[in-house]
């Protein structure tokens, strides 16, 4: 395993790919994992993706706890907060891999939009066949100072991530009007937050954008918008720990009283009295 790259500093997230290209790959133990972790909030540009063999314990995922146990799945996207806590008992592996890594259109839209949940149990059925995936692309991995250039890892990357077949990815990927509206937002969120502009930008009527955000995710597309800057400015305050004005120049309001009055109806808390709060920092 290589000690620069995925896995250089899990601490402060700075870490960069290794120069294999856009399909970077890597894996790690959980037992790597306590060696290097001090239960800090974590950022990454990568997404991470683990699997539980044995034991218990905790991660928490843009605010939200999860419990590890056996035959558990986590997968962590690009940009999230998140802290791994209690994992002293933990066995398994994590694979840490680009965005682009996955090799078909399909897996590259299952682990982008996994779905309301960041953490579910694999069936007994299904774990023989996630074990063997997560094997192959374990002993591929570990190959990789001998050929760099090889491209297995992410074809046996993508083998593992339809075999674990995330939560509502199909439901999710079913809809080409959401999948169009969130690529949308994820790329304009902090400069456009009228769900009309999102509607206009794409072609379809108000009410069509709406009906086919509501059917993937359960909100309206203006909600749907709302949660997502919130969730970003949460990000913001609790792992960069910038303060109230700076957050609402990142997002795009045009003063911080507006930016304030925003935070508060979306969830109940000033920003300044939410990053108080928050223990995910």
């Amino acid at each position: 395993m290589v000690k620069t790259g995925l896995v250089a500093t899990i601490r402060h997230m700075t870490y960069q790919p290794v120069g294999r290209g856009a399909s970077s790959v890597e894996v790690m133990t959980f037992r790597r994992l306590r060696d290097i972790n001090d239960r800090g909030a974590q950022r990454a540009d990568f997404h991470v993706l683990a699997l539980v063999d044995e034991g218990d314990g905790t991660v928490a995922v843009d605010f939200a706890s999860h419990p590890l146990s056996a035959r558990t799945a986590v997968l962590i996207p690009h940009g999230a907060v998140h802290r791994w806590d209690d994992i002293t008992r933990i066995t398994g592996h994590l694979v840490l891999f680009v965005p682009t890594a996955p090799v078909t259109h399909h897996t590259r839209a299952m682990v982008a939009s996994p779905g309301p949940v960041a953490r579910w149990t694999v069936p007994a059925e299904a774990w023989p066949f996630v074990d063997a995936a997560r094997g192959h692309l374990v002993l591929e991995a570990a190959a990789l100072a001998e050929d760099p250039s090889t491209e297995l890892p992410a074809i046996l990357l993508s083998a593992l991530i339809t075999r674990l077949d995330p939560p509502y990815s199909e439901a999710r990927s079913a809809n080409p009007t959401f999948q169009l509206f969130r690529s949308s937002v994820e790329a304009h969120f902090r400069t456009h937050h009228d769900a009309g502009h999102y509607a206009a930008a794409l072609g379809f009527a108000p009410r069509t954008l709406t009906r086919a955000v509501q059917q993937a995710t359960g909100r309206t597309a203006k909600a749907y918008i709302v949660e997502r800057i919130a969730l970003e400015a949460k990000r913001l305050l609790a792992h960069e720990r910038v303060t109230a004005a700076r957050c609402a120049s990142e997002l795009g309001f045009p003063d911080p009283s507006n930016f304030s009055l925003f935070f508060l109806n979306a969830t109940g808390l000033r920003p300044g009295a939410w990053q108080a709060a928050t223990t995910l920092g």
